[in-house]
């Protein structure tokens, strides 16, 4: 199958019509189709089988699905005791989608890998997000300092299965105290999992561990039809 084609999409063709996910490339790792739209029907049909849109603006839109993803467990999360010791201290506030046009644009700032000031948030993305957090399925939670938006995050939730896509942090652990928050809500909530797409060290660091890809869509055959038991995206003590 290494070997066969990539699929290319057009914006007309129904939500499902994506390739077998076995059929994605391993370099580059994932790569799977090519075009397509951002519609919310194409994008939720996306990550409930596995498949996340990642590209550079002004380029075709490129669907991945590599192998293994990255996935955070509620209850093997690592929390280091300086990072336990930064949130005992407390000083900031934690929100539920509040402000998810503002988190999206400090996930879209500058990065080490686009020293050009470029992103892959590009405005096209930045849209099709936002009109999944307004069909109810794309959240974000913040951390506000002194009024201030300090740090966030945003995924996409699909049953019960949180997708995370960016995060970022204006003040030192702004991300962590972020990533650890919402966490610790998912397991009360009832979420099986954190997605994280790609494993990194920071990740592997905190207790992400990879799951092979027939793994992974194994899981979201099941949970992501399974409605969360509990009154997510509500702050908790």
């Amino acid at each position: 199958m290494q070997n066969l084609p990539l699929r290319r999409l057009r914006p007309e063709d129904p939500p499902e019509a994506f390739p077998d996910p076995a059929r994605a490339l391993r370099e580059p790792d994932g790569l799977l189709a090519v075009g397509g739209d951002l519609s919310p029907e194409r994008l939720l049909y996306a990550y409930a089988h596995g498949i996340f849109p990642w590209y550079d603006a002004g380029l075709p839109i490129l669907l991945w699905s590599p192998d293994p993803r990255a996935v955070f467990l509620p209850d093997a999360l690592h929390v280091s005791r300086s990072l336990g010791r930064r949130m005992r201290r407390g000083g900031y506030q934690i929100r539920f989608d509040t402000a998810f046009d503002e988190v999206m644009a400090g996930c879209a700032g500058p990065r080490p890998q686009y020293p050009e000031g470029g992103t892959w948030i590009n405005p096209e993305m930045k849209q099709a997000y936002v009109r999944l957090h307004h069909l109810g399925y794309a959240h974000s939670v913040e951390l506000w300092q002194d009024g201030v938006l300090a740090g966030g995050l945003y995924g996409v939730a699909v049953g019960r299965v949180f997708f995370g896509e960016s995060m970022f942090s204006r003040v030192t652990d702004a991300s962590k105290v972020v990533l650890v928050t919402l966490m610790r809500h998912l397991q009360r909530w009832g979420y099986a999992f954190m997605d994280c797409q790609v494993q990194s060290g920071h990740l592997e660091s905190m207790g992400s561990v990879p799951v092979p890809r027939p793994d992974f869509l194994n899981m979201l055959a099941t949970l992501c039809i399974e409605p969360v038991s509990g009154h997510a995206w509500r702050p908790e003590p």
